[in-house]
C-alpha cells in the first residue's frame, strides 16, 4: 500500500467532520472521561507548542474513546486581550475582525492535524453571549461582596495604557510588551480571592500524587500562609506632632515573636501612608524625597531584587515591652501588600534586616543563641532566648507561645494568620474585553446593571489609538441610566482581566450548545462530566490561570451556579517546550517551525508521531529535522508491509507454542507493546515516547518473520496502538485489512507470549565465566550439565572434573584441577 498522506488525512478528516464521530454522548449512564488542553489565544497561526499540547490531548481522548468511554475533548477561544488592540493599531484593522479571522484560519490547522475536537461545543470568550454570563457571574459576586471596587497603588503599563496583576510583572516589566511598569494610584475592582485562601491551600492536599509537585508548592508559596503576632508599635509624641496629629501608630506583623526584645528599628514600605505624609509635608530633603518616590514608582519584584536601600524618617515608635524608642526607616524591601507595609526589623536574627542595619550602621542585638554551638549572627534558627527580659532561658518554641499570650493578655498584640495572597485586582483600561457591568451614579454610587439589560456589549465605533481607554473616549457609550434611581449615569469604562474569561471557560464546555442561550452551565451536565479529567497546558500557568480557576470554581459553588465541585482539575500534566537550538521557538530569533509546512511536506501523522517520540511529554522537545523524516519512513514503511498482513474482521486465533522462534518473538514484542500502551494511559504517565518505541521494535520483530497470520496479528494491535497517535494512516490502513473492527475489539494480552520457552544460561569453569548456552526451560538438569560440559569443552580438556553446579536458571559452574 502506497502512503499518500495528503490524500488519505482529508479523506478521514472529512469523514469525521461528516460523522460528528468527536461529539459527546448525551447518555449519562455511560462512563465518562473529559480530556482538555487550555485554549488557545488566537493569534493568527499555531505554533509547535499548539502542536505538542493538542496532539497529546488527541492521543489521550482518542485512547478513551476506543476504550467505550464517552469523551468530551473540546476546543475554544481566548479571544479578549491586548494583541488584538495591537494589531488595530498597527494595521488599521478592527480587533474583532483580526480577531475572528484569526480563530477561522487556526481552526482550520488544527483540523487538518486530526484533533478530534467536537464541533459543538466550541465557543470564543469575546462572543456575546459568553460576556452575557460572565456579566452574570461578576454581578452575583459583587451582590456578595465577593467583589469591590476601591483606590490602591497599581501597577501600570504605560504602553499598553493599563493596569497590570503584580503575577503580571516580569523582573519589573510588562509581561505582554516589556514595558517597565510604573505604580500609580487608580479605583478598581478586586475579587475576593482571599476569602478563599485558606481553603484553597488545604485543598491542594487533595492534588497531591495527581498534579506536579512543583506546581502544588508553587501555589502553596503564593499563597504563603504564616502564623505570627500582631500588634501596633506606637508613634512617640514627637513623631504625632510631626505629622499633624495623623497617625497614632501602624500595625505589625511577626512570625518570629520570640525574638521581639532585639528589634533595633521599624521599617515602612515606600507607599506607606505614613511615607507618603511625610513626603507631602517635606520633612525629608529633596535627594531622599526624589529617592522614595522612585522606589514607589517600582514594582514588588522590582524592589526585592534590589540592593536594600532606605532612609531614616526622623520619627520614632514605642517598643511594647520595652518601651524604648526605635528609630523608623523607609526600606525598599518592605511590601505594602504584606503585613501592612511595615515591619519590626532584629537584625541579629533576620538575614535581610540584617544587611539593611549592616549597610548604615544600625544596632544589632542578639536575644536566641544556638543551642549546640557558638551562635553566628545573623542566627536565624530557634534556639534559647537571651536579653529577653522574663523570657530569657525560654526555647523560641516556647517564648512564641508565652509572648503571644502575654500580649493577649495585656490587650496590646493578638495571634493572626496572615497570607501573601492577595485580592485580584481585575480592571484593564483596554477595549477589548467585557466591560465590566457597573454604573457609576452621582447619587447612588457603584450599581450593578440589572440582569435583563446584560450583555453590556462593546461598541463597534472605536478610534484605537493605543493612548488611553477608548471606552472612556466613545461620545455615547458610556452615557446611561442608574438602574436603582433612573438619573444619568455612565458606565464604568474599565474590562475585565482575560484571566476571568479563562477561570471558568471549562465549565461552559459541558454544556450542551442548546442550552447556552438560558443558563451559564447546566447543572446536570456539569455534574456528569466535572472534573476534568486530565488538563493539559504549560508549567508558566502554575500560578496565574490554575489558582484563579481553582477560586472561580469554589466561588461558583457558594454562588449555586454548579453543585459538589470543590476542584476543577483531577490531574495536571504540564508539557515542556519546543525548542529549536537550544532555545524556545519565536519569530525574533529566526528559529521557528511552520506546522503547516511540515504537515504538507510530510502529512499530519508525521507532525504527531514525531511530536509525541522525540521526548516525554513533560520536558522539553529539541527540533530535529531528521527525526521529522524519519517519523515519516516508520510510516512508509507500515503502510508498504501491510500487505503482508490477511484481511480479517476478529483477532486472528494463534497456537503459540507451534510457531518458530522468530514468529514467537514477534508476538511478544507486539504484546509488549500493547502492554506499555495500557500502562501509559491508565497510570496517566502517557510516556508516548517509549511507547511509541516499543511500537517500532515490535514492528521490526514482524519485519523478521514471514508467518501472514502472525503479521495479520502484528497489524490488529500495532494499528489500534497507534490510532490516538497517527490516526489518519492508521485508520486507512485498518479500513483496508480490518474495516476498522479492531478500534472496537477490545484487546486482551496473551500472556502466553510472555513464557521463556529456552534460556540462556552461563558457564563458570572454577568460578571464572567461559561460555553461555541456550535450552529448554523443560530440560532436566542432567541435560543442563551435559550442555554445559559441551560448551565448556576447551576449557576443561585435559583436567579432572571434580564436581558440577547448577544454579538453577542463572549458571553452569564446572571445578576442575
Amino acid at each position: 500500500m502506497e502512503y499518500k498522506p495528503l490524500e488519505v488525512e482529508k479523506k478521514w478528516q472529512k469523514k469525521w467532520l461528516e460523522t460528528n464521530a468527536f461529539e459527546p454522548s448525551e447518555d449519562f449512564s455511560r462512563a465518562k472521561k473529559y480530556i482538555l488542553s487550555m485554549f488557545p489565544y488566537p493569534s493568527g497561526y499555531i505554533h509547535m507548542g499548539h502542536v505538542r499540547n493538542y496532539t497529546i490531548s488527541d492521543a489521550i481522548a482518542r485512547y478513551y474513546r476506543k476504550q467505550g468511554f464517552n469523551v468530551l475533548h473540546p476546543i475554544g477561544w481566548d479571544s479578549f486581550g491586548m494583541p488584538a488592540e495591537n494589531a488595530a493599531i498597527k494595521n488599521g484593522v478592527h480587533p474583532k475582525k483580526w480577531t475572528y479571522e484569526n480563530i477561522d484560519y487556526m481552526r482550520n490547522e488544527l483540523s487538518s492535524l486530526g484533533i478530534s475536537f467536537p464541533k459543538t461545543r466550541e465557543f470564543a470568550t469575546s462572543d456575546s453571549l459568553y460576556t452575557k454570563y460572565e456579566q452574570n457571574i461578576f454581578i452575583k459576586m459583587y451582590e456578595k461582596a465577593l467583589v469591590y471596587r476601591r483606590s490602591a497603588m497599581l501597577n501600570w503599563c504605560s504602553n499598553c495604557q493599563t493596569v497590570l496583576a503584580n503575577e503580571q510583572v516580569e523582573e519589573g516589566k510588562c509581561w505582554r510588551c516589556g514595558t517597565v511598569v510604573e505604580q500609580r494610584e487608580m479605583p478598581g475592582y478586586y475579587l475576593k480571592i482571599t476569602k478563599y485562601a485558606e481553603e484553597l491551600l488545604d485543598d491542594l492536599k487533595k492534588l497531591e500524587n495527581n498534579w506536579p509537585s512543583q506546581v502544588l508548592t508553587m501555589q502553596e508559596n503564593w499563597i504563603g500562609k504564616s502564623e505570627g503576632l500582631e500588634f501596633d508599635f506606637e508613634l512617640s509624641p514627637e513623631s504625632k506632632e510631626l505629622l499633624g496629629g495623623k497617625f497614632e501608630g501602624y500595625k505589625v506583623f511577626t512570625t518570629r515573636p520570640d525574638t521581639i526584645f532585639g528589634v533595633t528599628y521599624s521599617a515602612l514600605a515606600p507607599n506607606h501612608p505614613i511615607v507618603n505624609e511625610i513626603l507631602e509635608r517635606r520633612l525629608l530633603n529633596e535627594q531622599k524625597i526624589l529617592i522614595i518616590k522612585n522606589m514607589q514608582r517600582q514594582s514588588a519584584k522590582e524592589r526585592q531584587s534590589s540592593e536594600k536601600e532606605g532612609f531614616d524618617l526622623g520619627i520614632s515608635v514605642i517598643h511594647p515591652l520595652t518601651k524604648k524608642l526605635i528609630p523608623v526607616w523607609v526600606a525598599n524591601f518592605v511590601l505594602l501588600e504584606y503585613g501592612g507595609g511595615a515591619v519590626m526589623a532584629v537584625p541579629a536574627h533576620d538575614e535581610r534586616d540584617f544587611e539593611f542595619a549592616e549597610k548604615y550602621s544600625l544596632p544589632v542585638v542578639q536575644t536566641i543563641k544556638s543551642n549546640n554551638e557558638k551562635t553566628v549572627l545573623p542566627f536565624t534558627e530557634y534556639g534559647v532566648l537571651i536579653n529577653s527580659d522574663n523570657f530569657s532561658a525560654l526555647t523560641s518554641t516556647q517564648a512564641k507561645r508565652e509572648i503571644i499570650g502575654y500580649f493577649e493578655k495585656q490587650n496590646i498584640g493578638k495571634k493572626t494568620i496572615n497570607y501573601k495572597l492577595r485580592d485580584w485586582g481585575i480592571s484593564r483600561q483596554r477595549y477589548w474585553g467585557a466591560p465590566i457591568p457597573v454604573v457609576l451614579c452621582p447619587k447612588c454610587g457603584a450599581v450593578a446593571e440589572k440582569e435583563e439589560n446584560l450583555p453590556i456589549r462593546l461598541p463597534d465605533d472605536v478610534q484605537i489609538t493605543g493612548e488611553g481607554n477608548p471606552l472612556d473616549k466613545h461620545p455615547t457609550w458610556k452615557f446611561t441610566k442608574c438602574p436603582k434611581c433612573g438619573c444619568d449615569a455612565t458606565r464604568e469604562t474599565d474590562t475585565m482581566d482575560t484571566f476571568v474569561q479563562s477561570s471558568w471557560y471549562f465549565l461552559r464546555y459541558t454544556t450542551p450548545k442548546a442550552l447556552w442561550q438560558n443558563v451559564p452551565f447546566d447543572k446536570k451536565s456539569v455534574k456528569y462530566w466535572m472534573n476534568v479529567d486530565q488538563y493539559i497546558g504549560g508549567i508558566e500557568h502554575a500560578i496565574l490561570h490554575l489558582l484563579y480557576a481553582r477560586f472561580f470554581t469554589k466561588a461558583l459553588r457558594d454562588l449555586g451556579f454548579i453543585e459538589g465541585i470543590d476542584e476543577p482539575f483531577a490531574n495536571l500534566l504540564t508539557q515542556g517546550m519546543v525548542l529549536k537550538d537550544g532555545v524556545k521557538m519565536s519569530k525574533s530569533k529566526g528559529n521557528v517551525v511552520d506546522p503547516d509546512s511540515i504537515i504538507e511536506k510530510y502529512g499530519a501523522d508525521t507532525a504527531r508521531l514525531f511530536i509525541l517520540f522525540a521526548a516525554p511529554v513533560q520536558k522539553e522537545l529539541e527540533w530535529n529535522d531528521s527525526a521529522v523524516e524519519g517519523a515519516f519512513k516508520f510510516i512508509k514503511r507500515l503502510c508498504d508491509r501491510s500487505d503482508n498482513a490477511d484481511r480479517c474482521q476478529h483477532l486472528p486465533a494463534i497456537e503459540h507454542s507451534a510457531l518458530t522462534k522468530e514468529e514467537r518473538y514477534a508476538r511478544k514484542k507486539v504484546y509488549e507493546a500493547l502492554k506499555k500502551s495500557e500502562e501509559s494511559y491508565k497510570n496517566c504517565s502517557y510516556s508516548f515516547n517509549t511507547l511509541i518505541a516499543a511500537s517500532m521494535e515490535a514492528f521490526n520483530a514482524l519485519s523478521a518473520q514471514t508467518n501472514r497470520v502472525v503479521w495479520s496479528e502484528g497489524y490488529f494491535i500495532l494499528l489500534n496502538i497507534l490510532e490516538p497517535i497517527i490516526p489518519h494512516i492508521a485508520n486507512e490502513i485498518s479500513e483496508k485489512l480490518f474495516e476498522c473492527k479492531n478500534f472496537t475489539h477490545q484487546l486482551k494480552i496473551d500472556e502466553n507470549v510472555f513464557e521463556a520457552e529456552s534460556m540462556i544460561l552461563a558457564v563458570t569453569v572454577n568460578g571464572k565465566r567461559r561460555a553461555e548456552f541456550e535450552i529448554s526451560v523443560n530440560a532436566s538438569e542432567d541435560e543442563i550439565l551435559a550442555s554445559g560440559r559441551t560448551v565448556a569443552a576447551k576449557w576443561i580438556e585435559g583436567l579432572s572434573l571434580k564436581k558440577e553446579i547448577y544454579v538453577d536458571k542463572k549458571l553452569v559452574n564446572l571445578v576442575v584441577v
